[in-house]
């Protein structure tokens, strides 16, 4: 190993010349020397346009006086990059004179800079450094000149995090999180997401402990209700799902798809649907109170990012100019197009995910298999919700570059900027991703497939999917859990392992190579608290350790956002068909919070601390989910579900509504009231039904199928438009009364509590007070010397 480093190796210490060579893991502290490190392959050849650019950078640093470290290894160069005190001086003063700064005086400008700050300023600093030919680090990057860049995790404070948060043990504490600890460590925008997302968990707690009650309740009837009953005693002839080898079937086949829909399709599901719309205004109500307390105590409540962005560009050039606003319509107009263009492909895939499925249902209702051939139609679904599964997959890759390209094409004058319109727009495509397959089976499904003798099919060729006798939610239900389950699941597994392997290799196979670096024996890298800087061997061994954990980019805290927003949508959107969504999320949050702190803190390299006081364009787009909730779980209930026929027949069409007799129950033969008979003397009927197999010796002159039509000329009858004008008018009359519940709850609670205004309004009449006293003293000095 060559050393480079400016200090004389003389000024090396021995400290007892019978002491043993110290293990690297011994030296646990290490005073900072630096803020960033580069890593770039090493050049020898120097007249090679790679070293040209590596050594024109590291020029461009040294003429802003910052200090730079070079140490050579295993064919490696790595740069320790400080930055010099003037810069943090001059931010110190522009911040204190800022707006952003002034309504609790100098106690919210920070009186030294933490080291938070100082990464943040080095960050920026770096960022906007260019060499002569007008390349900067990103481009510098890309071309392979430099390798990568990263900041130095503390070891003292990591170790602290480690044992309060970061492990294992830690989700005993359940909702407990040191965030102030976390603000230092890794800024207010990492500290506000596990503070946003500690208060999201709390709140799934009543709202899961309800979910568990609906299903307890449809669980109670399980065994008592006559839906049930009359489906599992039925002697009704149904009508084949598919055309080919498909026989007639009985009723009574699918008694255990009617109990299982039973537990999702019933009346408790319209009061948690109300409940969950309600309480997604309530969560978004509650945080937003949370979020004033945090960032008053933070002292970043007036904090401005533009305000700061500019103080920024003045430290890093004083001779900067600033990036003005700019708007084109025609950008706006191309890229609004090319979003649409992009949903209309997402779609698209739904179509292929639909016919994939009718495919599927068709091979295997023709195999040999009996357990394939009766139960085709569920194995279909299922096989859907893996295929929908594996296409988010695929599509999260897709859309994160058309988003990225996207931005790119809008040329946004700031990275916050650029951050907020790749939000919108990546999550945009994720929810169509996610949900637009939810939505066909939630509203499409069973809806438009015609009836026998006038079946739609799909190229002319095959039948589309029909629903179950019992309803459409359980499909609904079947798709969510699979990909609810899947996804948290597998993605949780593929988070932790995936870095924890790449350490444990990466670590392995240095080992051989770290062995050469030696050991460091000098007393004062050893010493905690010294504030000598540490020798080569010390700052190589802490900037390997640090170089091989996975790499952080500006989007890594975006992921962790999408996932977690995305859960919001599942469990309250189409909560009506799966009301255990809000359990399975809080199961999965409580180990979620530790597995992102000890990825964040012991897998990953350390990220660029940032200063904010709000989760920003996230805030709205829950607002957006709140509102969607309510229009689809009403478009669920009164669409999707039987609930408004249910309460047509009990009250119209029913035993207690006909007659006054209380022998019978009064949803007694509400099945066959659903189902209308097709047939075989039809032409039509016969052309659809040509290969019907009668081996089983069902009575196969007519079978019947789902639907209100008349058994003479399968025409309309006048109780589905019944039905169908209630569907409607209960979907007008619960997303009013919901949407009106929502704006009193948000009315009702403000967004910030009492105590924080009274605080703030307390600070700035210090502050004038203190300002006037200023003034008093200068104008009495001056009548003084008059």
């Amino acid at each position: 190993m060559e050393f480079t480093y400016m200090e004389d190796v003389a000024m090396y210490e021995l400290d007892n010349t019978n002491e043993t060579l110290l293990p690297a893991q011994r030296n646990s502290y290490h005073p900072r020397l630096c803020d960033y490190v580069l890593v770039a392959e090493k050049v020898e050849d120097m007249e090679d346009q790679i070293f040209k650019k590596q050594d024109a950078f590291i020029s461009e640093l040294k003429q802003k006086n910052f200090k730079v470290t070079r140490i050579e290894h295993a064919e490696k160069v790595f740069f320790g990059i400080c930055a010099p005190e003037e810069i943090f001086a001059k931010y110190k003063y522009l911040l204190k004179v800022s707006d952003a700064c002034n309504w609790s005086g100098e106690q919210t400008c920070e009186s030294s800079v933490s080291f938070c700050t100082r990464i943040r300023i080095v960050h920026f600093v770096l960022n906007n450094t260019f060499i002569g030919s007008g390349e900067g680090l990103k481009e510098l990057l890309c071309q392979g000149a430099f390798e990568t860049i990263f900041c130095l995790h503390e070891k003292q404070e990591q170790k602290k995090l480690r044992k309060k948060w970061a492990s294992w043990r830690s989700v005993l504490k359940l909702f407990k999180q040191p965030v102030t600890d976390v603000k230092d460590y890794f800024g207010e925008k990492v500290a506000l997401y596990y503070l946003w997302l500690g208060c999201y968990t709390r709140m799934l707690v009543p709202a899961a402990v309800i979910g568990i009650v609906v299903f307890l309740y449809g669980l109670a009837f399980f065994n008592t209700s006559p839906l049930i009953h009359e489906v599992c005693d039925s002697n009704t002839i149904m009508c084949p799902r598919c055309d080919i080898r498909c026989k007639a079937w009985n009723l009574s086949d699918t008694c255990t798809y009617a109990k299982v829909s039973q537990l999702f399709d019933n009346e408790g599901t319209v009061v948690f649907s109300m409940f969950m719309a309600i309480w997604a205004t309530l969560f978004l109500e509650v945080w937003k109170r949370h979020r004033a307390l945090y960032v008053s105590m933070w002292k970043v409540f007036d904090w401005c990012e533009e305000e700061e962005e500019l103080i920024l560009e003045i430290v890093n050039n004083p001779q900067c100019t600033p990036k003005e606003f700019r708007h084109s319509y025609l950008r706006s107009i191309v890229v609004l197009l090319l979003v649409t263009l992009v949903l209309l492909v997402i779609i698209g895939l739904t179509h292929a995910l639909v016919i994939c499925r009718v495919l599927a249902a068709i091979l295997l209702s023709q195999k040999e298999f009996e357990f394939l051939r009766d139960h085709a139609t569920t194995i279909a679904m299922l096989f859907g919700a893996v295929l929908h599964y594996i296409t988010i997959q695929v599509m999260t890759r897709v859309n994160k570059f058309v988003a990225f390209k996207l931005c790119e094409f809008e040329k946004t004058r700031s990275f916050a900027a650029t951050e907020k319109r790749f939000t919108v727009k990546m999550f945009t495509f994720q929810f169509f991703t996610l949900f637009s397959s939810l939505f066909y089976v939630a509203f499409f499904l069973g809806r438009i497939n015609g009836y026998p003798g006038n079946y739609v099919r799909i190229l002319g060729e095959w039948r589309l999917e029909e629903c179950h006798p019992s309803g459409c939610l359980t499909d609904l239900f079947i798709q969510m859990a699979v990909i609810l389950v899947l996804k948290q699941t597998i993605n949780n597994i593929f988070e932790f392992t995936v870095p924890w392997l790449k350490l444990c290799f990466r670590r392995t196979k240095a080992k051989t190579i770290r062995r050469k670096c030696g050991n460091c024996y000098r007393k004062a890298c050893r010493e905690e608290g010294s504030n000598i800087f540490p020798c080569d061997l010390c700052n190589l061994r802490n900037w390997l350790e640090n170089y091989d954990l996975s790499d952080v980019n500006a989007f890594t805290l975006f992921n962790e956002f999408l996932e977690m927003v995305l859960q919001f949508s599942f469990t309250t959107i189409f909560v009506a068909a799966f009301p255990l969504a809000p359990l399975l999320a809080l199961i999965n949050n409580i180990f979620e919070i530790r597995l992102d702190a000890i990825k964040m803190v012991s897998l990953e390299r350390r990220l660029v601390p940032k200063k904010t006081n709000d989760i920003g364009v996230w805030t709205r787009i829950l607002e957006a989910v709140g509102v969607m909730a309510v229009i689809a779980n009403g478009l669920v209930i009164g669409i999707s579900s039987d609930f408004i026929p249910r309460l047509v027949y009990r009250y119209h069409y029913g035993p207690c509504a006909v007659s006054n007799s209380t022998n019978l129950d009064c949803m007694t033969g509400y099945i066959n009231n659903t189902l209308a008979t097709a047939f075989m003397s039809n032409e039509a009927v016969r052309r659809d039904f040509k290969e019907l197999i009668t081996d089983n010796g069902y009575n196969v002159t007519q079978c019947s199928y789902k639907d209100y039509r008349s058994d003479e000329d399968q025409s309309l009858t006048s109780q589905f438009w019944l039905i169908l004008a209630l569907r409607f008018a209960f979907v007008i009359l619960f997303e009013h009364v919901v949407v009106m519940c929502k704006f009193i709850a948000a009315w009702f609670i403000p967004d910030s509590p009492i105590r924080v205004k009274n605080v703030r309004l307390n600070d700035k009449l210090r502050r004038l007070k203190k300002e006037l006293e200023t003034a008093n003293a200068i104008y009495d000095s001056r009548s003084t010397e008059v």
